[in-house]
């Protein structure tokens, strides 16, 4: 009767655990690499709809928001007010990968699609006489130029996204401060 050769048993075993062990390194290796994958905005269609109230953005004038967050679905808002009242809550919880806004000096004002911008780079005019979907909006602009150009014919001031107070993000609809209500 044959012995078993248990020497290439050994060396068999240890060339397993190595191999192995190599290739866990390699995958490992990969894990700690973050891939930058650019988030892009979402194009509107008739199916989204405002995460704070469930209109369909498509419906209602003005510039619309998204936040895409590291996990989960994005949220929606048919108004930029909307975007930044959830943004700019102290417990907001959920990690910010993006967030966009649309360029209205590109976007047709009633029926604003697509000019999408990172919000995060857009100038903001407050306290104008325009209304979006929800009564006074923050409109959005890439440049500052249009900023200023709408500001000067339709009233209101503007700010840099990190000027952009909770104060400024109210979602009532313009209803507390219409005393004939």
């Amino acid at each position: 009767m044959k012995t078993f050769p248990f020497r290439l048993l050994r060396h068999t075993a240890a060339a397993l655990a190595i191999a192995f062990a190599f290739g866990g390194a390699a995958v490992l290796s990969g894990c700690g690499k973050s891939e930058t994958v650019a988030i892009q905005p979402v194009p509107l269609d008739r199916t989204i709809v405002d995460s704070l109230d469930g209109m369909t953005l498509l419906d209602y004038p003005g510039p619309k928001g998204q936040i895409h967050y590291d996990h989960g679905n994005p949220d929606f808002f048919c108004d930029t007010v909307g975007m930044f009242s959830i943004y700019l809550q102290p417990e907001q919880q959920k990690r910010v990968r993006a967030i966009f806004v649309q360029d209205m000096a590109q976007a047709d004002w009633n029926k604003p699609i697509g000019h999408w911008i990172d919000a995060k780079t857009a100038f903001y005019v407050a306290g104008s006489k325009a209304r979006g979907a929800m009564g006074p909006t923050l409109v959005s602009f890439a440049r500052e130029e249009d900023a200023r150009t709408f500001a000067t014919r339709q009233g209101g001031k503007v700010y840099r996204f990190d000027q952009v107070t909770p104060d400024m993000a109210v979602v009532d609809g313009g209803v507390l401060k219409d005393h004939k209500m």
